[in-house]
Formats: C-alpha cells, structure tokens, sequence
C-alpha cells in the first residue's frame, strides 16, 4: 500500500493524544502521524488564553508540517467547542488554501460522527471548567444537539488534563449514558478517553466519540484512507 503521512497541529502542552495516536496506529505500518506543537497552556474564556488559537501561530506550524509531505493536517484539540464551530471552518479553509493539504479537525470529526449516528443528543465528558463547559453545550444547543448529561473536572492547567486516570473517565462515561444519550463525547485530546470506548460502548451500548480518536478518523478521510482498518479502538472507527 502507500504510505499515507497524517499531520497533526498539537497543543504544546499536551502529551496524551501523541502516544495515543500512535497505538492506534500500531497495527498500520503505512500510516504514520506527524506532530506540530503551538503553543498552548492554559484553558479558559480569558483574552490571553482565547489568543492561544488564533490563526497564525496555527498556520506556522501548518507550514511546518507541510515541509514533510503529509497527506492531511489535522487540528487536533477542541477550541471550537467553546470558542465556535466556525473556528474551525476558517482554520481548515486557511491551512488548505496557504498549504495546498486537506484539512480537517477533532470538532469537525466529531461533529460528522454525530450526523452519521442520527445522534440528536449526547453525554458529555470533560476536564474543563464552568465557563469552557458551559459554551461547549450552549454551541451544540445552537446547532441542534441536546446534551442530556455532562461531567466536568474544573481544571484549566491543560497540562493536568492527561493526569486524569483512565477509571475515571471510564466512570464519568457511565454517568453520563445512564441518561439515554445518542451518544457520548469524550472532550479533550489531552485526555485519554480514547481507551475506554470499547468497554463504555460494550457496557451501556452507547456509541464513544473520544476527540483524539475522532481527529484520526477525520485525518484519514481526509487523506483518502480507511479508517475502518482501525480495531480495537471502539465502533467510532466502523463509521
């Protein structure tokens, strides 16, 4: 087969989805993921921290990876949840024109995976605060979709986000599907919920949308692969 490169614009501070990505790939030697960190520390609705995703210091990075040849470039964090769907669009827009690459993003994938499932509400799962989860569920409300549970962890150091154990997630995914969601979306790429969808999904039959899974199955459509070649990962990768 080809050899398909997948880049991958990264939060400086994160260090869960890169080894996360990379074992979901393990089993796939011609794909292969490439990453490109701007920086980002903290998360919340102040000025300096919104400043953190503006366009530029993205699209530099963009560039970067672009020098490797990577047939796709991914926005791999979830801004746009509180910051605007359209975030994202002018971001994709941007690094396609500027790059000549597909692009795509966590939102965006997610948010594809919703329509595929019919999903018209959802559970939700985070390590953010009140203010971040708040408009995460006020901008899915604006565009159609309920959230019938949340559970949030109030931090805003987004390095502590990987330090969130894996159970705990797990537990928080239970709370939240006890409600009947169409869905549940685990929302942080430097959380790693991306493990516990195939025991969520097998308890609670309740499709996992974990966003750092949801950003490789994005990345791979977007560069003309399959990501059904994925398992083991939970049914995210069957859609």
């Amino acid at each position: 087969m080809p050899r398909i490169r997948l880049g991958m614009l990264t939060p400086s501070s994160n260090t869960a989805l890169e080894p996360c990505t990379a074992a979901m790939l393990a089993d796939l030697p011609d794909v292969t993921a490439h990453f490109g960190r701007f920086r980002v520390t903290q998360i919340s609705m102040d000025a300096d921290a919104q400043a953190q995703f503006s366009l530029e210091p993205m699209l530099a990075a963009a560039d970067l990876l672009a020098d490797a040849k990577v047939d796709a470039i991914c926005w791999n964090g979830t801004s746009a949840g509180w910051l605007g769907f359209e975030q994202d669009d002018r971001l994709c827009a941007a690094i396609a024109e500027r790059t000549g690459i597909e692009a795509c993003s966590a939102v965006r994938g997610m948010n594809e995976l919703l329509a595929r499932q019919d999903a018209r509400t959802f559970g939700l799962v985070s390590p953010y605060t009140d203010e971040i989860q708040d408009r995460i569920i006020a901008n899915y409300a604006a565009n159609g979709w309920e959230c019938t549970a949340d559970r949030r962890l109030q931090i805003s150091e987004n390095f502590a986000f990987a330090t969130v154990p894996e159970d705990t997630i797990e537990r928080l995914c239970r709370e939240v599907a006890a409600t009947g969601p169409d869905a549940i979306l685990i929302y942080c790429t430097n959380m790693a919920g991306a493990r516990v969808a195939t025991t969520v999904e097998r308890e609670t039959r309740v499709p996992v949308f974990d966003s750092t899974a949801a950003a490789l199955w994005a990345s791979l459509l977007a560069a003309g692969g399959d990501p059904g070649r994925i398992t083991g990962w939970g049914g995210i990768f069957e859609r």
